[in-house]
């Protein structure tokens, strides 16, 4: 038992649940009085995001059991299920803060457009890996997963769900890029996608996007409107400091920033730690994505090696749109800290995505620890040869 787990990658396994430990403390912190506000228990927020940490838990040890190359069999299932929650979203979904992205079931709710990011990131991987001996190809290789990822992108943008789509664009470019596509054919997707923002973006601007932009590049030309919440996001991690005002004694979520638990618990962090909690954050997250991508540079597997890249790339992407949102770097898409931030559905998916890394890391380290047993020259080698019709012995 002990040798089965000594397989596993302990970076990976403590680093996730010590973010997600430490958010479900701050999330109580920032959310207790916007809960008492809106009718509920101090703890409301914290108990609903502490039954989904036990749901991820569960995901994650199952997954870091489950086989990861069982998934390829499986794709075809994985990825239908994902589009047919997406495209539901037009019939049953909900809309919450302008974006028709949620199933409400009772008091559960959940976004597919996060299960989507680990679905597209499994088959882009898969479809790759498979074909690697014509990549060259771009007609027949490269081109044709790009046409579901398409998909699965429109059916996101026009929701409107801007910040996931962002991010699963990302991703898709990082596992594209890293399995090795010739360079002209990497230029030539970069011409298409310019091309195809050239049309999309006239009919994409509305007024609430521009007054996003205009608030984070221009917060103080419109300080009670569109530059409001990042403002009120300075003031929190200006007063912060060094070792923070203290945890619980933060001012900002006291209705002052809105979402404090969510899209902006980092600036309560900053306020309440200060710089000090913001560098363990910004640490152990930083851990799990070059973790990750040093597991896929150990992976002989090619689909093993791109799926471990795609989720590296989840976490890195997703922690950098959160926090250049904060810090007024992008403008504000609504995308929470990974593991930390409050919201179920991005919980859920993190830490099965931190299973599957960690199943990819015990298989590579097995077939990294056999190939050293069969690479070792025996002490002695016992050669048996006939002469004149005896067996001898060497």
């Amino acid at each position: 038992m002990m040798q089965k787990l000594k397989d596993y990658d302990f970076t990976l396994m403590i680093s996730p649940i010590l973010l997600t430990a430490f958010g479900l403390v701050m999330i109580y912190s920032a959310s207790m009085v916007v809960a008492v506000v809106e009718g509920h228990e101090s703890t409301h927020y914290f108990t609903r995001q502490l039954l989904w940490f036990g749901l991820g838990l569960i995901g994650f040890i199952i997954c870091s059991i489950f086989p990861y190359k069982k998934y390829q069999k499986l794709m075809r299932w994985i990825v239908g299920i994902v589009v047919v929650l997406l495209l539901g979203l037009f019939v049953f979904g909900t809309t919450i803060n302008n974006a028709k992205s949620w199933y409400v079931i009772g008091p559960v709710s959940f976004q597919p457009a996060e299960f989507a990011k680990i679905a597209l990131i499994m088959y882009l991987a898969s479809v790759y890996s498979k074909k690697q001996s014509y990549l060259n190809q771009f007609y027949s290789a490269v081109l044709p997963p790009l046409v579901l990822t398409v998909f699965i992108l429109g059916l996101i943008v026009v929701q409107p769900d801007i910040g996931t789509a962002s991010i699963i664009f990302l991703i898709a470019c990082s596992v594209i890029v890293s399995s090795g596509i010739r360079f002209k054919h990497l230029l030539l997707l970069i011409g298409v996608g310019v091309v195809i923002l050239a049309f999309a973006i006239p009919n994409m601007v509305t007024d609430v996007r521009i007054s996003r932009f205009t608030g984070a590049y221009q917060p103080f030309e419109a300080p009670e409107t569109s530059g409001y919440q990042l403002i009120q996001s300075y003031l929190a991690i200006g007063v912060g400091g060094l070792n923070g005002e203290g945890l619980g004694q933060s001012v900002q979520k006291l209705g002052y920033l809105m979402e404090a638990h969510t899209d902006f618990i980092m600036a309560i962090i900053a306020e309440e730690l200060g710089f000090i909690g913001v560098v363990i954050v910004i640490g152990l997250l930083a851990t799990i994505v070059l973790r990750g991508i040093f597991i896929a540079r150990k992976c002989e597997d090619s689909f093993g090696a791109l799926l471990a890249i795609g989720i590296s790339s989840m976490v890195g992407v997703q922690a950098f749109i959160n926090l250049g949102a904060i810090s007024g770097i992008l403008p504000i898409t609504g995308v929470p800290l990974p593991f930390v931030s409050y919201g179920g559905s991005s919980l859920l998916v993190m830490l099965i995505s931190m299973g599957i890394l960690n199943n990819i890391a015990k298989t590579t380290r097995k077939n990294e620890q056999e190939n050293d047993v069969h690479t070792q020259e025996p002490q002695s080698k016992l050669t048996f040869q006939n002469r004149g019709g005896k067996t001898w012995v060497n």
